[in-house]
Protein backbone atom coordinates (compact mmCIF):
# COMPACT_ATOMS: atom_id res chain seq x y z
CA UNK A 1 0.00 0.00 0.00
CA UNK A 2 3.11 2.37 0.78
CA UNK A 3 4.58 1.82 -2.00
CA UNK A 4 1.31 1.99 -4.46
CA UNK A 5 0.58 5.76 -2.83
CA UNK A 6 4.17 6.78 -3.56
CA UNK A 7 4.26 5.70 -6.93
CA UNK A 8 0.97 7.57 -7.04
CA UNK A 9 2.30 10.92 -5.71
CA UNK A 10 5.61 10.56 -7.95
CA UNK A 11 3.72 10.43 -10.96
CA UNK A 12 1.54 13.24 -10.01
CA UNK A 13 4.78 14.90 -9.32
CA UNK A 14 5.98 13.89 -12.90
CA UNK A 15 2.82 15.38 -14.23
CA UNK A 16 2.92 18.50 -12.89
CA UNK A 17 6.51 18.57 -13.56
CA UNK A 18 6.06 18.20 -17.85
CA UNK A 19 2.79 20.04 -17.99
CA UNK A 20 3.01 23.32 -17.02
CA UNK A 21 -0.20 23.94 -18.32
CA UNK A 22 -1.80 22.24 -15.60
CA UNK A 23 0.37 23.85 -12.72
CA UNK A 24 1.26 27.66 -13.87
CA UNK A 25 -1.25 28.05 -16.95
CA UNK A 26 1.60 28.65 -19.37
CA UNK A 27 3.18 26.38 -22.35
CA UNK A 28 5.65 27.04 -25.02
CA UNK A 29 4.90 27.59 -28.68
CA UNK A 30 7.55 26.22 -30.72
CA UNK A 31 7.27 26.86 -34.91
CA UNK A 32 9.81 28.57 -37.21
CA UNK A 33 8.84 31.97 -36.72
CA UNK A 34 10.54 31.47 -33.20
CA UNK A 35 9.68 30.62 -29.68
CA UNK A 36 6.83 32.09 -27.87
CA UNK A 37 5.80 31.53 -24.39
CA UNK A 38 2.12 32.08 -23.52
CA UNK A 39 1.50 33.15 -20.28
CA UNK A 40 -2.34 32.75 -18.82
CA UNK A 41 -3.80 35.48 -15.83
CA UNK A 42 -6.87 34.08 -15.17
CA UNK A 43 -9.20 34.22 -12.27
CA UNK A 44 -7.62 36.57 -9.29
CA UNK A 45 -4.27 37.22 -8.71
CA UNK A 46 -3.46 35.94 -5.64
CA UNK A 47 -0.98 38.23 -3.57
CA UNK A 48 -0.16 37.35 0.25
CA UNK A 49 -3.10 36.05 1.51
CA UNK A 50 -3.85 32.65 0.06
CA UNK A 51 -7.58 32.13 -1.79
CA UNK A 52 -9.59 29.48 -1.07
CA UNK A 53 -9.33 26.55 -2.90
CA UNK A 54 -12.68 26.49 -5.10
CA UNK A 55 -11.34 29.96 -6.39
CA UNK A 56 -9.60 30.46 -9.69
CA UNK A 57 -6.51 32.52 -9.05
CA UNK A 58 -3.15 32.72 -10.58
CA UNK A 59 -0.26 33.08 -7.91
CA UNK A 60 2.22 35.88 -8.11
CA UNK A 61 4.69 33.70 -6.17
CA UNK A 62 4.92 31.25 -9.36
CA UNK A 63 4.34 33.91 -12.12
CA UNK A 64 7.23 35.94 -11.07
CA UNK A 65 10.12 33.63 -11.24
CA UNK A 66 8.82 32.35 -14.59
CA UNK A 67 9.16 35.84 -15.83
CA UNK A 68 12.62 35.99 -15.07
CA UNK A 69 12.90 32.60 -16.20
CA UNK A 70 10.74 34.14 -19.85
CA UNK A 71 13.69 36.82 -19.76
CA UNK A 72 16.92 35.07 -19.64
CA UNK A 73 16.24 32.36 -21.59
CA UNK A 74 18.03 32.45 -24.74
CA UNK A 75 15.64 29.61 -26.12
CA UNK A 76 12.71 32.19 -25.97
CA UNK A 77 11.89 35.12 -28.56
CA UNK A 78 9.16 36.69 -26.48
CA UNK A 79 5.93 36.67 -24.14
CA UNK A 80 2.40 36.26 -25.28
CA UNK A 81 -0.15 37.49 -22.13
CA UNK A 82 -3.42 36.09 -21.93
CA UNK A 83 -5.84 37.95 -19.65
CA UNK A 84 -8.86 37.06 -18.11
CA UNK A 85 -8.99 37.94 -14.85
CA UNK A 86 -11.39 39.80 -12.42
CA UNK A 87 -8.33 41.55 -10.28
CA UNK A 88 -6.96 40.63 -6.75
CA UNK A 89 -4.09 41.83 -4.77
CA UNK A 90 -3.05 45.25 -6.14
CA UNK A 91 0.04 44.97 -4.87
CA UNK A 92 1.07 41.52 -6.36
CA UNK A 93 -0.75 42.69 -9.63
CA UNK A 94 1.32 45.63 -9.71
CA UNK A 95 4.61 43.29 -9.50
CA UNK A 96 4.15 41.31 -12.07
CA UNK A 97 3.17 44.19 -14.02
CA UNK A 98 6.26 45.95 -13.96
CA UNK A 99 8.13 42.70 -14.46
CA UNK A 100 6.38 42.25 -18.09
CA UNK A 101 7.06 45.72 -18.61
CA UNK A 102 10.58 46.03 -17.47
CA UNK A 103 11.18 43.06 -19.80
CA UNK A 104 13.46 43.54 -22.90
CA UNK A 105 11.97 40.64 -24.62
CA UNK A 106 8.84 41.46 -27.32
CA UNK A 107 5.95 41.46 -25.22
CA UNK A 108 1.54 41.17 -26.45
CA UNK A 109 -0.86 41.25 -24.22
CA UNK A 110 -4.40 39.85 -25.42
CA UNK A 111 -7.48 41.04 -23.16
CA UNK A 112 -10.55 38.01 -23.25
CA UNK A 113 -13.24 38.18 -21.43
CA UNK A 114 -11.83 40.63 -18.97
CA UNK A 115 -9.35 42.57 -17.97
CA UNK A 116 -10.85 44.11 -14.25
CA UNK A 117 -9.31 46.43 -11.55
CA UNK A 118 -5.69 45.69 -11.08
CA UNK A 119 -6.05 43.87 -14.37
CA UNK A 120 -5.90 46.86 -16.22
CA UNK A 121 -2.30 47.62 -15.15
CA UNK A 122 -1.80 43.64 -15.93
CA UNK A 123 -3.03 44.54 -19.48
CA UNK A 124 -1.23 47.65 -20.47
CA UNK A 125 2.00 46.35 -19.21
CA UNK A 126 2.87 44.66 -22.71
CA UNK A 127 5.04 46.12 -25.23
CA UNK A 128 1.65 46.01 -27.49
CA UNK A 129 -1.80 45.36 -26.27
CA UNK A 130 -4.92 43.99 -27.82
CA UNK A 131 -8.50 43.24 -26.52
CA UNK A 132 -10.95 41.15 -27.85
CA UNK A 133 -14.12 43.14 -29.05
CA UNK A 134 -16.35 41.58 -26.66
CA UNK A 135 -13.81 41.97 -23.29
CA UNK A 136 -14.92 44.44 -20.81
CA UNK A 137 -12.01 46.22 -18.15
CA UNK A 138 -13.12 47.81 -15.28
CA UNK A 139 -11.41 50.76 -13.71
CA UNK A 140 -12.18 51.58 -10.17
CA UNK A 141 -10.72 52.98 -7.04
CA UNK A 142 -8.70 51.06 -4.93
CA UNK A 143 -10.76 48.70 -2.06
CA UNK A 144 -9.91 47.03 0.61
CA UNK A 145 -11.36 44.23 2.41
CA UNK A 146 -11.53 43.56 6.12
CA UNK A 147 -10.33 46.02 8.93
CA UNK A 148 -9.85 49.64 8.27
CA UNK A 149 -8.03 52.05 10.43
CA UNK A 150 -10.54 55.33 10.94
CA UNK A 151 -7.56 58.06 10.41
CA UNK A 152 -5.92 60.36 8.05
CA UNK A 153 -3.46 57.76 7.38
CA UNK A 154 -5.04 54.98 6.08
CA UNK A 155 -6.62 57.11 3.47
CA UNK A 156 -3.30 58.49 2.50
CA UNK A 157 -2.12 55.36 2.21
CA UNK A 158 -5.26 54.64 -0.37
CA UNK A 159 -4.26 57.63 -1.94
CA UNK A 160 -0.59 56.70 -2.95
CA UNK A 161 -1.46 53.19 -3.80
CA UNK A 162 -3.89 54.70 -6.42
CA UNK A 163 -1.57 56.73 -7.48
CA UNK A 164 1.01 54.38 -8.32
CA UNK A 165 -1.79 52.59 -9.90
CA UNK A 166 -2.24 55.80 -12.36
CA UNK A 167 1.39 56.13 -12.97
CA UNK A 168 1.75 52.92 -14.07
CA UNK A 169 -1.36 52.88 -16.86
CA UNK A 170 -0.68 56.03 -17.67
CA UNK A 171 2.71 55.74 -18.52
CA UNK A 172 2.57 52.33 -20.48
CA UNK A 173 -0.44 53.38 -22.60
CA UNK A 174 -2.20 56.27 -24.50
CA UNK A 175 -4.52 56.99 -22.17
CA UNK A 176 -4.57 60.72 -20.24
CA UNK A 177 -4.08 60.94 -17.00
CA UNK A 178 -7.80 63.11 -16.80
CA UNK A 179 -9.54 60.80 -18.74
CA UNK A 180 -8.36 57.83 -16.66
CA UNK A 181 -9.03 59.48 -12.94
CA UNK A 182 -12.63 61.08 -14.25
CA UNK A 183 -13.43 56.96 -15.15
CA UNK A 184 -12.03 55.70 -12.23
CA UNK A 185 -14.53 58.14 -10.22
CA UNK A 186 -17.75 58.10 -12.31
CA UNK A 187 -20.89 57.78 -9.96
CA UNK A 188 -23.83 55.65 -10.89
CA UNK A 189 -22.88 53.36 -13.80
CA UNK A 190 -21.67 50.47 -11.12
CA UNK A 191 -24.95 49.72 -8.96
CA UNK A 192 -22.66 49.31 -5.79
CA UNK A 193 -19.57 51.06 -7.05
CA UNK A 194 -17.52 53.85 -8.14
CA UNK A 195 -15.60 53.43 -11.51
CA UNK A 196 -16.40 52.42 -15.21
CA UNK A 197 -16.82 49.18 -17.62
CA UNK A 198 -15.00 49.88 -20.78
CA UNK A 199 -15.59 47.55 -23.69
CA UNK A 200 -12.99 46.44 -26.72
CA UNK A 201 -13.30 49.46 -29.34
CA UNK A 202 -14.16 51.76 -26.39
CA UNK A 203 -11.09 50.62 -24.79
CA UNK A 204 -8.85 51.26 -28.26
CA UNK A 205 -10.48 54.73 -28.74
CA UNK A 206 -9.42 55.94 -25.27
CA UNK A 207 -6.28 54.89 -25.97
CA UNK A 208 -5.74 52.25 -23.22
CA UNK A 209 -5.25 49.49 -25.00
CA UNK A 210 -3.90 49.49 -28.40
CA UNK A 211 -5.54 47.09 -30.87
CA UNK A 212 -9.02 45.34 -31.22
CA UNK A 213 -8.04 41.95 -31.94
CA UNK A 214 -7.96 37.80 -31.56
CA UNK A 215 -5.22 35.56 -30.76
CA UNK A 216 -3.89 35.47 -34.33
CA UNK A 217 -3.37 38.99 -34.33
CA UNK A 218 -1.83 39.12 -31.00
CA UNK A 219 0.65 36.19 -32.42
CA UNK A 220 1.37 38.13 -35.73
CA UNK A 221 2.76 41.21 -33.48
CA UNK A 222 4.70 39.13 -31.96
CA UNK A 223 6.34 37.40 -34.06
CA UNK A 224 6.81 41.08 -36.53
CA UNK A 225 8.49 42.43 -33.36
CA UNK A 226 10.87 38.96 -33.02
CA UNK A 227 11.98 39.74 -36.61
CA UNK A 228 12.39 43.10 -35.58
CA UNK A 229 14.56 42.47 -32.64
CA UNK A 230 16.43 39.74 -34.60
CA UNK A 231 17.35 41.96 -37.59
CA UNK A 232 18.62 44.79 -34.83
CA UNK A 233 20.78 42.14 -33.18
CA UNK A 234 22.42 41.37 -36.30
CA UNK A 235 23.45 44.55 -36.95
CA UNK A 236 25.15 45.21 -34.04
Amino acid sequence: MDENKELQETTQETIKEENPILEYGSSIIQTSKGTVHVLTIVGQVEGHQVLPPSSKSTKYEHVMPLLAMVEESEAIDGLLVLLNTVGGDVEAGLGIAELIAGMSKPTVSLVLGGGHSIGVPLAVSAKRSFIAPSAAMTIHPVRLNGLVIGVPQTFYYFERVQERITQFVTANSKIKRETFTELMLKTGELAADVGSVIYGQEAVELGLIDEIGGLSSALDCLHGMIREQRAAEQQQ
